[in-house]
């Protein structure tokens, strides 16, 4: 599962704000803002951090590491 970290830095990599986010994922931005707050797997719904996932994967994100063990992202390349 993802962590608050995780989704910082995808976000960050992706140059999306909160609200941003808030509006791909139909999220609040409350939610998201309350999960980013941990650097741990946060106690949210198991769908709403599929969402987030979903999201980010489609964007170009990897999710690498296991949220004890070196959690990260990393920028998908594009091959073309």
């Amino acid at each position: 599962m993802l962590t608050g970290q995780q989704i910082r830095m995808a976000r960050s990599a992706l140059k999306w704000s909160t609200r941003e986010l808030a509006e791909r994922t139909g999220l609040a931005m409350k939610t998201i803002q309350r999960i980013e707050a941990t650097d741990r797997t946060p106690s949210s719904f198991s769908s709403t951090l599929i969402d987030l996932k979903n999201c980010f994967e489609s964007a170009g994100i990897e999710f690498i590491g296991t949220p004890e063990d070196g959690p990260g992202v990393r920028i998908r390349s594009q091959k073309g």
